[in-house]
């Protein structure tokens, strides 16, 4: 687990330059760090600069850029190849000089090309510059598990696993950074910004799955050529597998355990000290139950306790582990804790984050640092086999929406639909073909457009749904799910908080074997009578008994609302200044100081009425925090 960065140009670049950029990602490698030119054709120069937390082979041969013994390649790597052991066996040609993954990579470039990135299995992003073709590829693996943006302007590339070297490298050769005003709106009503978009112009994210090729021309004349493909895309490979699997529910059920030991296996080789992330809900509990059961000591657990006992789990947790016989460590919090570490936020999540359980993932990360360096998690499990209530709402809307049609003619005759109980205005409202599964209300969508200039600007919901050509609408919502909030909200969320604090998380449940196996096989396997992750939770019970496990989802959530109008309201009300929103020149002054004051002179109606507006304002005061720390002050970190 590392941070990586690197330019590629014909400005001049210096060494020292590439170190400062590469030292804004301490946090994310305090173990060791390397920066090196190389002169590429056409008078480019190609910079690549790497810090290292050690995870594999922890001596000096794990050092990055590294290149292969032939001198063709060389490589910046950020992640886990979990599978390197078994490639290094089919590369008995390359003479090894490391034990560990990365240079698995080069040798496996060397047999099969940029192709090789088919055969990983694992978290990753990484840049490779081969001499002999005069490209440079930059990759990302297949779900997101791991960031990489990347900065083109004017002949100029900088790329980086966060923003900060890039807002480094644009001070550096003398460009102002400019926001993204096309994602504000968006980012208000889904709190973080999806890939390939980022909250400046002229950067991007490499996507899920992505492959972008840099072709450094030989002529002098000639500009960078860039070019990008899906290697492994949502829409194709569930298609590929829908449904293949034609055997019983007992033997996908024994075939998924299998999967989920080997990927638990494999993500428990390290050559540091590891742990597990422990809840007690399904996935996380099912995880640590797997990893317990191979292992030949107890796993080290960890888990955060509130003093609100609606949404505290540490006590399931401790059941949990009590029974699984792991060492557990838990830690009860108070709201004091969890405010001091909103100054943070925009620090480590250096482009606007809103997903206010961040604060709680950065506690329990800070938690297990303390004793691990990596830490296994239950990611994926809701995306992959339908565990969000909002499935459950999905399927019954996708039932009612001919009741819907009716009742949104009736209102619009009546004109009465805005009076409509909240429940029928939303099946009544959601009319637009292009988002059958997201429940657009209206009211939302109207405050985040008045907030922000919408002209040209990229619509607050997601319009691609009818990609997936799949017409069950939970289908479609959780193929949605796993190509936006997956990717761009819970694995950001735990990667920055965990990097944080230099800790690696490991998500066996997003093993590309355990992805496609859950594509495969039929949907009643995962959703049946109402019952969610079906096959996951008949899994867990093999290992945790059904009692411990089976009750409400409970999850975390921050109290915006008493936050908003308590502690937070004086920097809420500061951000919303007239005259200052008039001088950012971001959001419409007059109607965001109005809405700001509304919301916190009325309080909100509560989540019932459709009139929650209490993330949305939350929204807003992350993104301008985030904007007096990046775009008011020096970057240090």
């Amino acid at each position: 687990m590392c941070g990586i960065c690197g330019v590629i140009t014909k400005k001049k670049i210096t060494v020292e330059q590439l170190k400062v950029m590469n030292d804004t990602m301490y946090h994310r490698g305090p173990d060791d760090s390397g920066e090196q030119l190389y002169e590429g054709h056409g008078g480019y120069t190609i910079g690549f600069a790497q810090r290292r937390l050690a995870i594999l082979d922890l001596s000096s041969s794990g050092h990055q850029p590294m290149t292969s013994t032939d001198g063709r390649l060389t490589v910046v790597f950020n992640g886990e190849i979990y599978n390197y052991r078994e490639l290094k066996k089919e590369l008995k040609g390359y003479s090894f000089q490391s034990s560990c993954d990365t240079e698995v990579l080069l040798a496996a470039y060397l047999k099969w090309g940029i192709a090789c990135v088919e055969q990983f299995h694992g978290m990753f992003a990484f840049a490779i510059y081969d001499r002999k073709e005069s490209v440079v590829y930059l990759c990302r693996d297949r779900v997101g598990k791991k960031p990489l943006y990347y900065w083109k302007k004017e002949g100029i590339f900088v790329f980086g696993s966060e923003l900060k070297p890039i807002m480094k490298a644009m001070e550096a050769m003398g460009h102002t950074k400019q926001i993204n005003r096309h994602v504000l709106g968006r980012y208000l009503y889904q709190k973080y910004i999806n890939a390939p978009d980022t909250v400046f112009e002229d950067v991007f994210q490499v996507c899920a799955g992505e492959l972008v090729k840099l072709t450094i021309p030989e002529l002098e004349n000639m500009p960078l050529e860039i070019t990008s493909r899906k290697y492994w895309d949502i829409k194709t490979v569930y298609h590929q597998k829908k449904d293949s699997f034609r055997m019983s529910f007992e033997d996908a059920l024994k075939q998924l355990g299998q999967l989920l030991e080997n990927a638990v296996r494999q993500r428990m080789i390290a050559d540091v000290p590891l742990g597990a992330f422990l809840s007690g809900g399904y996935d996380s509990s099912l995880v640590t139950a797997v990893a317990q059961s191979v292992s030949k000591e107890p796993i080290k657990t960890f888990c955060i306790g509130f003093q609100d006992p609606n949404y505290n789990e540490a006590a399931y947790a401790r059941e949990v582990a009590s029974y699984l016989g792991t060492k557990h460590t838990e830690l009860y919090i108070d709201e004091m804790d969890m405010l001091k570490l909103v100054e943070d936020i925009p620090k480590y999540y250096d482009e606007p984050f809103a997903d206010s359980s961040q604060i709680a993932t950065m506690l329990v990360a800070r938690l297990a640092k303390k004793d691990v360096t990596v830490a296994l998690s239950g990611d994926g499990g809701d995306e992959f086999f339908c565990g969000y209530n909002i499935y459950s709402k999905v399927a019954q809307a996708q039932q009612l929406d001919f009741l819907g049609a009716i009742a949104h003619c009736v209102g619009t005759v009546t004109k009465m639909e805005s009076r409509y109980p909240f429940k029928l205005r939303v099946i009544a409202e959601n009319r637009n073909q292009k988002a059958k599964t997201q429940f657009i209300a209206g009211n939302y969508i109207k405050i985040a457009e008045s907030m922000v200039d919408m002209e040209g600007a990229r619509p607050c919901y997601y319009d691609w749904e009818s990609d997936y050509r799949e017409k069950n609408w939970q289908k479609r919502r959780m193929l949605l799910d796993i190509d936006t909030y997956l990717s761009s909200d819970i694995l950001c969320k735990v990667d920055r908080a965990s990097m944080k604090y230099s800790l690696e998380t490991r998500c066996p449940i997003l093993d590309t074997s355990v992805m496609e196996f859950a594509f495969s096989i039929p949907h009643t396997f995962k959703y049946k009578n109402g019952v969610k992750k079906r096959i996951l939770k008949e899994l867990a019970y093999q290992y945790v008994p059904k009692t411990l496990l089976d009750r409400p989802k409970t999850g975390f959530a921050v109290p915006l609302d008493q936050w908003l109008r308590g502690p937070l309201k004086e920097m809420l009300l500061d951000y919303a200044q007239e005259d200052f929103l008039a001088r950012q020149g971001l959001f419409h002054a007059q109607y965001s100081t109005k809405f700001i004051q509304h919301y916190l002179r009325t309080g909100d109606a509560g989540a019932g009425s459709g009139e929650n507006y209490s993330r949305m304002v939350w929204a807003f005061l992350v993104f301008q925090q985030w904007y007096n720390y990046y775009m008011s002050c020096d970057i240090t970190v």
